[in-house]
């Protein structure tokens, strides 16, 4: 399928409005933010560009539905009923945001075409969880009178922005548990992908969600600032950059605002002596490609005992020179483009800082030949690489992969630890002992065992600059909710 035959199979109602009080209503400019492929490099489509008035609006309605509408009042039955409801809808429409995911950002559509079922697991998921989440917990008075209660109740108006890498998944984490938990929302979509925020604003139509209740826009970085800055948000949940992150947090701290924050990351893979080489890096080589490597929870560094370094480097060498980068609709593609033009500039960039500070570049680091149009990066691998160097250290966001040796067990978590960032891990060893006491030494968010693996079911989120709170599962209900004590005779 081309870039040009991609969106013939997305069909929006309603591209050039804004989703505001239950209605498409037309934004206060006639801007339009251009949607580009990553293949072709062509604009594919086109929605309407909210501004600062848009974005009062849209607040102005999910307060005065919070405040005055029917929906924080509802039981937390009646709001799962709308939850499955929404989650019936997503899966009718599975297709369609599968074809949204590859057409923005050049998805392999081959994982992309269930992405609406990712959707729709957790709405059903919240919605059960609507009989069995403890909304109200009895306690017992210290001073033995009366009853004690602490009533979990909804935190207000919640602003959801979400980045262009995921952009469906990362939008019915925040909003399904939002909407169980009875907040009112205004969900922010990026400018590179905006279409999955489209698709559910029609769905919030299709089911009848109470006006106000989920509002809609698209916007660029200023008026997205005005969004946090609106002091009708209650709470922030955002997805994105560690730096973006401070800044937002700067100035909610102003008003005492809440936010949960899921950031940026430089997650190692730690691999034990007792790993057979093929099997690590079968798993970690085409765990870096995945999405092209634009994943926050990307095992990006891979530590690996000093002693059989030298076959970490030939294992890792072959099976990337294997995957291929191509046509996201290509069965035989290992990966599709990087996202954008400046997605790619920054890839090569770091690239060239790797070698300038004495890495050694084995595999990749350029485009592929005979792919001289589309956002195409090769999968990459720097060997001989110091924990200290900026490759080790920032985030790439691309299929580049460090490879770091060490000494003993010790001293591949103190490796791992040496980062401002502390979202994903993981221990790749036979020894289930070991791998339980190595990731409670690791400082991160997620540990897996032998393999890339996060699990929003369960919860998920980081430590140091990698955010704040967590998203997913009974944790990520908690984050939406405030709790309340009550004392009573």
């Amino acid at each position: 399928m081309s870039a040009s035959q991609e969106t013939r199979q997305i069909a929006l109602s309603h591209p050039h409005s804004i989703f505001v009080n239950g209605e498409w209503v037309s934004p206060s400019s006639e801007g339009l933010i251009e949607i580009v492929s990553p293949v072709s490099e062509e604009v594919i489509y086109t929605v309407a560009e909210a501004r600062e008035a848009d974005i009062d609006r849209a607040v102005a309605a999910a307060r005065a539905a919070f405040d005055e509408g029917p929906w924080p009042r509802l039981s937390h039955a009646e709001r799962a009923g709308y939850l499955l409801r929404f989650a019936d809808a997503l899966e009718r429409r599975n297709a369609e945001l599968g074809h949204a995911w590859t057409a923005q950002i050049g998805a392999l559509y081959a994982r992309a075409q269930n992405v609406g079922l990712s959707g729709v697991a957790t709405f059903k998921r919240y919605a059960e969880m609507a009989s069995t989440f403890p909304f109200s917990e009895p306690h017992t008075p210290s001073d033995g009178h009366g009853r004690a209660l602490i009533v979990r109740e909804p935190v207000g108006v919640v602003a959801a922005i979400v980045p262009w890498n995921a952009p469906l998944p990362l939008s019915t984490n925040k909003t399904a548990p939002a909407l169980l938990a009875g907040c009112t929302m205004v969900l922010k979509a990026s400018p590179e992908t905006p279409l999955e925020a489209y698709i559910m604003a029609e769905i919030a139509e299709e089911i009848g969600l109470p006006p106000g209740v989920f509002n809609v826009v698209c916007a660029h970085r200023s008026a997205s600032e005005h969004l946090v800055r609106n002091p009708g948000v209650d709470k922030v949940s955002f997805t994105g950059s560690s730096a973006t992150g401070r800044h937002i947090a700067s100035i909610l701290v102003e008003r005492m605002a809440r936010y949960t924050m899921e950031l940026g990351g430089k997650s190692a893979a730690i691999v034990l002596d007792d790993m057979e080489t093929d099997r690590a890096v079968g798993r970690l080589a085409s765990g870096i490609c995945a999405n092209s490597g634009q994943i926050c929870a990307a095992l990006s560094r891979v530590i690996v005992p000093r002693k059989r370094y030298d076959d970490f480097v030939d294992g890792f060498a072959t099976a990337m020179r294997a995957l291929t980068p191509g046509d996201p609709y290509d069965p035989s593609s290992a990966l599709g483009p990087l996202a954008m033009q400046r997605q790619l500039e920054r890839v090569a960039s770091y690239v060239e800082k790797g070698k300038a500070e004495g890495a050694k570049l084995v595999v990749g680091g350029k485009r592929p030949p005979g792919l001289n149009r589309g956002y195409y990066f090769e999968p990459t691998l720097f060997a001989d690489v110091d924990n200290r160097m900026t490759i080790a250290q920032e985030e790439i966001f691309g299929p580049v992969l460090c490879l770091i040796p060490a000494d003993d067990d010790d001293d591949a978590v103190r490796i791992a630890n040496a980062s401002p960032y502390g979202l994903n891990g993981a221990i790749f060893t036979h020894d289930n002992r070991r791998a339980y006491e190595l990731a409670c030494k690791v400082r991160s968010g997620n540990v897996s065992q032998n393999r890339f693996r996060v699990d929003f079911g369960v919860g998920f989120g980081g430590v140091k600059q990698s955010g704040v709170g967590r998203e997913g599962g009974k944790e990520g209900l908690h984050g939406f909710l405030e709790p309340k004590t009550m004392l009573l005779d």
